[in-house]
């Protein structure tokens, strides 16, 4: 049982770094989506429902004698960082974005079946109900984004035909 302990600390470890890295590219993607305002309006809901996920697995990592992983949080949010600087130089950025995003999306669903099923064996009841509203979350915005990937498509291809800044 201890090398399953120490897999789902790891693991644990591994989706807080990932919550702090998607806020991070959340908040640079926000900065420039001024002509997008319903994309604009769900990244900010689900921004803050990532703030509480972080918080949550935070506390979860802290009543297991295992602190957040300074070192992934470091170079996960320095990676985000990254790729939302080197979106700003796209001309269609919102587009790959959208995609990028329903990608991470499916990362984060995998990563809290991972922590769901782990949780079940070690018997760990209390993170159990965290993992669930995380990936029920996760779950909406991947489906919301694949839901409004033709919309945003449209009007990035419409603002780009009138020779509006599409990216913005």
């Amino acid at each position: 049982m201890d090398d399953i302990r120490e897999h789902y600390l790891a693991w644990l470890r591994d989706a807080h770094a990932m919550e702090e890295q998607a806020l991070t590219m959340m908040r640079g993607m926000l900065s420039r989506l001024e002509n997008y305002p319903v994309l604009c309006a769900r990244i900010e809901q689900h921004v803050t429902e990532t703030q509480r996920q972080a918080e949550a697995l935070r506390k979860l990592l802290e009543g297991r004698d295992s602190g957040a992983s300074v070192v992934k949080d470091t170079l996960g949010k320095a990676s985000a960082l990254g790729q939302a600087l080197s979106g700003m130089f796209a001309d269609d950025e919102v587009v790959k974005g959208a995609m990028a995003s329903y990608t991470f999306e499916q990362m984060e669903i995998s990563a809290y079946k991972v922590l769901i099923s782990t949780a079940s064996v070690l018997e760990d009841t209390t993170a159990i109900p965290v993992f669930e509203q995380n990936l029920a979350e996760e779950q909406d915005m991947a489906d919301w984004l694949f839901d409004h990937l033709d919309q945003t498509t449209r009007i990035f291809l419409a603002r780009d035909e009138a020779g509006l800044p599409a990216r913005r």
